[in-house]
């Protein structure tokens, strides 16, 4: 049995930006289903507290009150960035996969997109709280654990939507 190490050195590739975006989109999907409901349940908050604190970045600290009420506005906006985030970290693990050869296999994709998504969390968490303070409540597993999922999510999403790649088990282009 022979064991061969790919090279995961800078190469200049194009990702595939359609995978990324839908898997951008769906992985924001898993992402926000997941999100809302182990915040809600570590913190016995509500399910609107989530989607009122992402809406906060773009209508500012009002999108905070009263967190029970349900707004359409705040949930529309709260999609808006959460979906838009979603899709641009998406298209950045998509260009480093594809630079650094890590599309190779689904271990290695599944690596760098819990990798990837660890460093997410923590500029979120720690670097973004400068200017978003209410986000450093949310600094807790369960926020680290979805951060990882979407990673992860995004990485493997984007390797089977990928086209432009040449698989060598199938012997052409998937």
């Amino acid at each position: 049995m022979q064991l061969h190490m790919g090279s995961h050195q800078f190469t200049h590739g194009l990702p595939d930006w359609r995978a990324a975006v839908l898997a951008g989109v769906i992985a924001g999907a898993v992402f926000l289903a997941l999100g809302v409901v182990l915040m809600a349940v570590m913190t016995g908050g509500s399910l609107l507290e989530p989607p009122r604190m992402v809406a906060a970045i773009m209508l500012g600290r009002g999108a905070l009150q009263s967190p029970q009420s349900f707004s359409i506005g705040i949930v529309l906006a709260a999609f808006v960035v959460h979906f838009g985030l979603a899709i641009v970290l998406a298209l950045i693990l998509g260009l480093i996969m594809t630079s650094f050869k890590l599309d190779s296999s689904m271990g290695m994709a599944s690596l760098a997109g819990g990798a990837f998504a660890v460093v997410v969390y923590l500029i979120n968490f720690y670097g973004m709280t400068q200017f978003f303070p209410w986000f450093a409540e949310a600094r807790n597993g369960a926020s680290l654990f979805v951060h990882i999922v979407f990673g992860i999510c995004v990485a493997n999403l984007y390797m089977r939507l990928e086209r432009n790649r040449v698989r060598a088990d199938a012997g052409g282009p998937s």
